[in-house]
């Protein structure tokens, strides 16, 4: 026999175990807070920064509808559930707007609690319940993507799903009408804040058939809670989908035996409304972003030209190894096989339990689709480990003994969790002097104006400074970065300076194309009069180039911090857009874990700079050094280059001794505009003008 001990707690001591574990939850969350308080650099405004790049759209769109108004084609979300709610509690909460969405995420992603404890209260095991809070509300993955300053939509997208298994199970349970608005409710919230979230919930839909089909189908009651469940889903207003079921539930609740009858044309109206409003497209699209798609293939191609495909580059997408798997589920490989095998126990004695299915089922699909998927099986695994260890301590006959002893579990299952949120300390997505960068350029450009920059940075820019940008955390894809790319790898100043003009004015001009079919790249071709793209990209360094008239300025922004990623930018452009020839792969490798030796300087990663004979040895292949270089500041702040040449071929290197880092790169990097303008300084006075030059950030402004 699997099933518990029946519990029925009271009202007060269920409050009571909702409090502990919210402010556990809480506590967890200031730990970060307490270590990087101290780090000048994180701080702007007299507070922490936020430790997630997408949190700055979502506060550039809360930023906008406080203050009433936005620039058109700015891309800022004020129409997203985020923003709506984060100025609304901005009005509310007496605390500054970067206290506000630091902390955020800490409080409302504790709420996990809540809906757990309620799953265990519902099947008459609160212990059960409030142990899986304690778990789920800090396990790897949930805790990463809810801690302090990880301002973004994941502080709501597993409370809500969960709190809609909550509803469900309630309904299975109990079988009455009035647990049929909750359905409902949580389901179009959920929707409301996470648009994504279609997928899984048609999901419980056809978990909810399938459960009918199974064990009760001539239930109509399970019926019932399939169409409430598809009344969420439907891709029509909020208030619409509260107020439909409403009506439906008011025949349901006051006209039995005439609901009995025309249930299933209802039923199939509403099918019928689904497919209308969406079906499986939103699904289907999700699925081929994420799970059937051929991750040996690094190009998408359109129409007309071949891309370099982002997804290949983002590594939440990528295949993750089993140990990191149950790592970010269940804080240990240990706990996540135990917590397996609890779930499936827990289903086993609680049927109710097979609608948390397509939860595990997102969180497993984790395995080949990416690390981001893992975040979703933490509440059911955090189900499976609590019922395991009161299961077992139900063997206990002294009671005392009994409590004590699911404590000790709880807390040997809590404390890899609680050292992994001891050692992750997450830096801030910005330092101080990278935001007063962007907070000059602010004040130096206008609203209208654009910057070029890779994609991630594009949020912080737009949110700092108040401009517009080519492409950001949510547009990136192959043909919106292969311009920046290109002008950040461009080895003159012409193209790149050509390129920077002619997109960001083809950009905005196709906002108002209500006709156009092809992406920007594509249309600004056409409109160019150009087929072949490498025809395009020759004429582009062309001096006499004619480009369109100039309606707003143009800044192009190059941070240190792009050293970093500076090989996969350059991805994106380093390809032949027709497909036709493979273009050689360039080599650009960067470190400070430097070593002197005195005979050599070692680099890392089998990569060595011979003194005696200016050599490089990489492994065991010896290659010339062509340049070195030094960089570095004078007390001025101005860049000085010490330049020796060894050799007509071969690698270059150089030595930014101001940053104690060395570069190790071909011609085709060290020709590149980002090495060029941001390590030596060395720009084109007729085509760009320095706008910010400091040692983290550089701006320039484009003369044409």
């Amino acid at each position: 026999m699997l099933k518990l001990q029946e519990e029925h707690t009271s009202l007060r001591t269920i409050l009571i175990l909702m409090a502990i574990a919210y402010l556990f939850s809480i506590s967890m969350r200031f730990i970060w807070v307490n270590e990087v308080s101290s780090v000048p650099q994180f701080h702007w405004n007299n507070e922490l920064m936020i430790s997630n790049n997408d949190g700055y759209s979502f506060a550039e769109g809360a930023r906008d509808i406080l203050q009433g108004h936005h620039e058109e084609h700015d891309l800022s979300p004020v129409d997203s559930a985020m923003s709506k709610i984060t100025a609304l509690l901005s009005q509310i909460i007496p605390v500054s707007f970067e206290t506000l969405i630091l902390y955020m995420p800490s409080f409302i992603g504790s709420l996990i609690v809540i809906p757990l404890i309620l799953i265990g209260r519902s099947l008459n095991q609160t212990t059960m319940g409030f142990i899986a809070a304690l778990i789920g509300s800090i396990a790897h993955s949930y805790y990463n993507r809810t801690m302090t300053g990880y301002y973004d939509t994941d502080m709501l997208n597993i409370v809500l799903p969960v709190l809609e298994v909550y509803s469900l199970i309630l309904a299975l349970t109990h079988q009455r009408n009035r647990y049929l608005i909750p359905i409902t409710i949580s389901i179009a919230l959920y929707q409301w804040w996470y648009p994504q979230a279609y997928a899984l919930d048609t999901a419980l839909f056809m978990i909810i058939i399938g459960y009918a089909l199974a064990f009760d189908r001539k239930n109509i009651y399970i019926y019932k809670i399939a169409l409430f469940i598809l009344i969420g889903i439907l891709a029509i207003p909020l208030i619409s989908k509260i107020s439909l079921a409403l009506v439906v539930f008011a025949f349901f609740h006051f006209r039995n035996e005439l609901s009995l009858k025309f249930f299933w044309p209802l039923f199939a109206g509403i099918m019928g409304i689904y497919f209308f409003t969406g079906g499986v497209d939103p699904i289907w699209a999700l699925l081929k972003g994420y799970v059937f798609r051929d991750t040996t293939e690094n190009t998408l191609q359109t129409a007309v030209l071949n891309y370099y495909n982002v997804m290949s580059t983002v590594r939440e997408a990528g295949h993750i190894p089993f140990t990191l798997f149950a790592e970010r589920i269940s804080g240990h490989v240990i706990t996540f096989v135990l917590a397996c095998i609890g779930y499936v126990m827990a289903i086993i004695a609680y049927r109710p339990l097979l609608v948390t299915l397509p939860l595990a089922g997102l969180g497993f699909l984790a395995m080949s689709s990416g690390l981001r998927f893992t975040i979703y099986a933490v509440p059911v695994m955090a189900i499976g480990i609590a019922y395991l260890i009161v299961y077992l301590s139900q063997f206990i006959q002294i009671k005392a003994v009994r409590y004590v002893s699911m404590l000790l579990l709880t807390v040997a299952i809590l404390y890899p969790n609680y050292r992994h949120i001891k050692e992750y300390m997450m830096p801030t997505v910005m330092t101080t002097g990278e935001v007063e960068a962007l907070h000059q350029l602010g004040k130096i450009a206008s609203a209208e104006d654009y910057v070029v920059a890779w994609w991630d940075y594009g949020y912080p820019i737009r949110y700092y400074s108040d401009i517009k940008t080519w492409i950001d955390g949510g547009k990136h894809s192959g043909d919106v970065n292969y311009p920046a790319s290109f002008v950040l790898t461009a080895k003159d100043s012409t193209s790149a300076a050509h390129m920077m003009r002619l997109y960001t004015e083809y950009t905005e001009k196709g906002f108002s194309e209500t006709n156009k079919t092809k992406n920007d790249f594509e249309y600004m071709m056409e409109k160019e009069g150009v087929r072949d793209p490498n025809d395009f990209i020759t004429t582009l360094a062309l001096p006499e180039y004619k480009l369109p008239q100039k309606t707003r300025d143009v800044y192009l922004y190059l941070p240190l911090r792009m050293m970093e990623i500076f090989p996969t930018v350059a991805l994106f452009s380093n390809l032949d857009l027709t497909g036709k020839s493979q273009p050689q792969q360039p080599f650009f490798y960067s470190t400070r874990s430097v070593q002197d030796t005195g005979q050599t300087i070692e680099l890392g990663q089998g990569l060595s700079i011979v003194k005696a004979s200016s050599t490089l040895k990489i492994g065991m292949q010896s290659l010339p050094i062509k340049s070195f270089y030094q960089v570095g500041y004078d007390k001025d702040q101005k860049v000085q280059v010490n330049q020796q040449n060894f050799a007509s071929e071969g690698l270059s290197v150089i030595y930014m001794a101001s940053y104690g880092q060395f570069l190790v790169l071909d011609d085709y990097y060290l020709q590149s505009q980002y090495i060029q303008m941001f390590v030596f300084e060395n720009y084109d006075k007729n085509l760009f003008q320095p706008v910010i030059m400091s040692p983290m950030t550089k701006i320039f402004k484009l003369k044409i």
